[in-house]
């Protein structure tokens, strides 16, 4: 994956020996907010309003984090206001690139740049840390507003509303505190326990995490026998947070990062639910099966050194779910 040091770039992969061989993700660098007028948010600093054609977002389809914030431009009609940019799936020495050589890879359209670090360094020549997706550019300011995804898609919620009209409202205010309960747990458990399961390179690593993985996803077969959706029968954050693990889960997870307990097939309600949320309309044309299963495979040269492309599981994420 690599990282910046100072403004120079260096190769090295994510070292597991100072933590026993379990993975620990990196912080994040840039944590301003979108808002509707410019004010500053709950972090960072204020003077990024929420404006027409003045955002563009930097995304990897391949990418689960990314994921969410596509899924939020589109269910927020946010696409004619914030442009995007995708990288190639393959992250090899160089990061994340722009090259163009696999379908849906759009390179730079920006600023016509070789590397997803060269957004970074424009932002800040002497950065330090991962250069990861997504990215959320400030055309004016000519600066990183976030590379958070969790933060990106609140500030898409709600803080072009007034642009859009658009008020579907995925983080209400009354449900904040458990959707906020719900997310920890699967974000630790699930969103981040499959990284922490594939990239452990000891045996006590990943059985620290694949227990209370499928832990996670047994209470969520159980939950969501009860509901349609996380919080009930209203579609909140948690869902679409939860969506982006779950379509990936049985295409790599399963078998790429060892998950292989079950597939999500195997779960009557989680698969339905998946399939609901994926017939959610302006949602299936966020997921790009292709880019994902070819990054990670291709990418993860420590977890599968000779780069075969698998064929993968045959799934229809199209036939009905019945979860009215």
């Amino acid at each position: 994956m690599g990282q910046l040091v100072n403004g120079t770039w260096d190769e090295s992969w994510y070292d597991t020996k100072a933590s026993g061989g379990a993975f620990v993700r990196s912080i994040t660098a840039f944590r301003n907010w979108v808002t509707a007028d410019g004010s500053a948010g709950p972090s960072g600093e204020g003077g990024f309003a929420a404006e027409s054609g003045r955002y563009h977002l930097y995304v990897s389809h391949a990418c689960p984090w990314a994921h969410r914030t596509l899924v939020f431009r589109a269910l927020k009609g946010l696409a004619p206001h914030i442009d995007v940019s995708v990288v190639h799936p393959d992250m090899l020495a160089d990061g994340w690139t722009f090259a163009r050589d696999f379908d849906g890879a759009t390179g730079d359209t920006l600023f016509g740049l070789p590397f997803l670090r060269d957004i970074y360094l424009r932002a800040d020549p002497r950065i330090s840390g991962r250069v990861t997706v997504p990215v959320l550019w400030d055309k004016m300011r000519a600066t990183i507003v976030s590379n958070e995804s969790s933060e990106i898609i609140r500030m898409f919620n709600s803080a072009f509303d007034g642009l859009t009209g658009n008020r579907d409202d995925y983080w209400p205010e009354a449900q904040r505190a458990a959707i906020e309960e719900v997310n920890a747990r699967i974000y630790d458990t699930l969103n981040n326990g499959v990284y922490k399961a594939g990239f452990a390179t000891s045996q006590a690593a990943y059985d620290a995490a694949i227990g209370p993985l499928f832990a996670t996803l047994d209470w969520l077969e159980a939950r969501l026998s009860q509901t349609r959706y996380l919080m009930g029968d209203r579609l909140t954050e948690a869902d679409w947070r939860l969506f982006t693990t779950l379509i990936r889960f049985d295409p790599v997870y399963h078998g790429h990062f060892k998950c292989n307990r079950a597939r999500l097939v195997d779960y009557p309600n989680l698969w339905a639910y998946t399939r609901d949320l994926y017939q959610h309309p302006g949602v299936a044309q966020t997921v790009h099966v292709d880019h994902f299963v070819r990054h990670y495979h291709y990418s993860h040269d420590t977890i599968n050194p000779h780069r075969i492309i698998p064929v993968g599981p045959r799934l229809d994420y199209a036939a009905p779910h019945g979860r009215a």
